[in-house]
């Protein structure tokens, strides 16, 4: 049922219907204080009972005269623009400034034309009443309106007045619980033409989408709204694109997948995220089986508080496993994740390890203490300018030793399935982030072989929407400061997937890969960079005048493209549309090599560690310290 409007609500809709004629309803307020101080004036220099009688007959022209002086005036010093709601000191000084002009003037032309009946004391008091009159109609009205705001939003924070695009379902449901939020609702839009006219919650249908565009039917709004959870993604993304093009800050309601797994309300309104501007629909696979590979077992992921790591718990803890093994070198992402999941799952047992990946007998004493059955490995380097330059052997020793660390231990415990993590970035790897985790494929497929108990399998998918590191956090805080956002290249482009559609993945592999197979995901078409920074400045309420781009220049390392992950030449179908099948290379010489020298060296230089990865992954060719990769230009 819809909450019913308040007075003060009812109040400031009346006045935000008002606000698009602004300056002729200023005028003609003014006009009418100034003829009533007029009089006023009169009443204070002749008194009751000659104010009236005592006046030529020509008076009433005159006060017309000097009422248009006025109003001249306040045009000239652009003192119907202002607005009433922040009036302050520097609208004072141009109240004083115009009243005593239009005051001087209007005094000349009476007293140039000998119109003696005018006394002199009213000529005199009238633009002193006058600006009385005026500072004080002011400040009753911007009383009025931070006592409404106050009664509205409950605080000092300024109404918010909406338009809604989207009158459906989701409409209804928002509007039942918005206006306790401090929101205004100024109307709907829907493009159903039955709709059209009809009142929703006491909010009338204005048009369909497109209105928006229309500065009348936005009339006074601050927000738009879009409130169309069920349409799909091309129906979203128009909507979204019409809504920025009005300038406005943009915001959104639940996502049907935050609703239907009760994270959010259908009224508690969010910033437009990362799914938000993806250009496709969200893979939706096909999680028969992953039931069957998880309930009742346990669990481990390491690298458990990261981005893909925390999503993966979550998810994971839907199945009912028996236990949740969380093994985390940050101990605040460790709590942070622990305190998350022991909210939302009170019944399931957590294990709460820190530890670090690269250490080999902590390893081998967790795995054999707790005996997972599933193992997803998470924990890895993957910021690709800062593992390039003076961090090469951290990057080696974390993302491949690691890996090798971490499968070892967990085929010696008898685990059943050994997933890892990887990235697009190790196909056709021109940095050492991407060359150390195709290293640890590698690795995956050596122990494939060599323990044939364990099902050990690799995951593939591009950039991940607002994962720690990704364009979309950084771009949100550039636009926070006021810019400018910084973008490396303006052709650079990346395949893209949320946080909850790659954790779906990697289960999706634990329920149907085999051993010693990489499966990938067709990703559909590649989004430009600079088009998803476009998007966030608009969405945001900016103009690209008002926050710029700038581009800075690829990093070492970064790729102007990324590499096709799901070539249909190159890899299988599975079961589940969209997620398809490569085969891991077997090279387990040349990564035995490799993981010997990582774990009996410590402060390698730079150049050494490229150039051991470059003799164990053929495809990688190693840039020199401190100059730009020839791959990339």
């Amino acid at each position: 049922m819809t909450a019913p409007l308040t007075a003060w609500h009812r109040l400031d809709l009346f006045l935000a219907r008002m606000r698009p004629h602004r300056e002729l309803l200023s005028q003609a307020a003014d006009a009418l204080v100034i003829a009533a101080c007029w009089n006023v004036t009169y009443l204070f220099r002749l008194g009751f009972e000659r104010w009236l009688s005592a006046r030529a007959g020509y008076d009433g022209w005159v006060m017309l005269g000097v009422v248009a002086a006025y109003l001249v005036t306040f045009a000239a010093l652009k003192v119907p623009q202002n607005m009433w709601r922040f009036s302050g000191f520097g609208e004072a000084r141009r109240l004083m400034l115009g009243c005593a002009f239009a005051g001087s003037v209007s005094a000349a032309v009476v007293m140039g034309l000998g119109l003696a009946q005018v006394p002199r004391a009213v000529l005199a008091l009238h633009p002193v009443v006058s600006l009385m009159g005026l500072v004080l109609v002011r400040m009753a009205y911007r009383m009025l309106y931070e006592h409404a705001r106050s009664r509205i939003t409950g605080g000092e924070r300024e109404i918010r007045r909406a338009i809604v695009m989207g009158a459906g379902a989701a409409a209804r449901l928002l509007l039942a619980g918005i206006h306790e939020q401090g929101w205004i609702v100024l109307g709907l839009l829907d493009d159903d033409p039955a709709k059209r006219g009809a009142r929703i919650g006491g909010a009338m249908v204005l048009g369909d989408l497109e209105s928006i565009r229309d500065k009348a039917v936005r009339g006074a709004a601050t927000h738009i709204v879009v409130a169309l959870p069920s349409a799909n993604q091309a129906q979203r993304r128009r909507a979204l694109e019409l809504a920025a093009e009005t300038g406005l800050p943009v915001v959104t309601v639940p996502s049907v997948d935050e609703l239907r797994t009760g994270k959010s309300r259908i009224e508690r309104l969010r910033d437009i995220e990362p799914e938000d501007l993806l250009g496709r629909e969200p893979v939706q696979l096909d999680e028969a089986g992953v039931a069957e590979a998880l309930a009742g077992k346990t669990v481990l992921i390491t690298g458990a508080g990261g981005s893909i790591g925390s999503e993966l718990c979550r998810q994971v803890a839907r199945f009912g496993p028996r236990r949740l093994v969380l093994y985390e070198l940050s101990e605040f992402n460790l709590y942070t994740i622990e305190q998350e999941l022991g909210e939302s799952f009170p019944r399931l047992e957590l294990v709460r390890l820190i530890g670090d990946v690269k250490d080999l007998d902590h390893l081998r004493r967790t795995f054999a203490g707790w005996r997972p059955q599933v193992v997803f490995h998470a924990a890895a380097y993957k910021h690709v300018p800062l593992m390039e330059d003076l961090n090469a052997a951290a990057a080696l020793r974390n993302n491949t030793l690691g890996t090798y660390h971490a499968a070892l231990a967990a085929a010696e415990a008898g685990a059943e399935r050994f997933v890892l993590i990887s990235t697009d970035k190790a196909v056709n790897p021109t940095n050492v982030m991407g060359a150390t985790k195709r290293a640890a494929e590698m690795v995956i497929s050596a122990l494939a072989a060599e323990h044939r108990a364990t099902r050990f399998m690799a995951v593939r998918f591009g950039n991940v929407l607002g994962s720690s590191g990704s364009v979309i956090p950084k771009f949100k805080e550039q636009i926070a400061k006021g810019g400018p956002v910084t973008v490396t290249h303006p052709d650079i482009i990346r395949y893209f997937m949320t946080i909850p559609e790659a954790a779906r993945l990697v289960l999706q592999a634990a329920a149907i890969g085999e051993s010693g197979q990489v499966l990938v995901l067709d990703m559909g078409e590649p989004v430009k960079i600079v088009d998803l920074a476009r998007d966030l400045i608009r969405l945001a309420g900016h103009t690209p005048q008002e926050i710029a781009i700038e581009f800075t220049g690829l990093r070492p390392g970064e790729k102007l493209y990324e590499e096709l992950l799901a070539d249909a030449d190159d890899t299988l179908p599975t079961p589940v549309p969209r997620l398809r099948i490569a085969q891991l290379s077997e090279e387990p010489d040349g990564i035995r090599a490799l993981l010997a020298w990582a774990g009996d060296t410590s402060g390698a230089e730079e150049l050494q560690v490229r150039e051991r990865l470059a003799l164990t992954v053929a495809e990688y060719r190693p840039r020199r310290v401190g100059a730009m990769n020839p791959e990339i230009q």
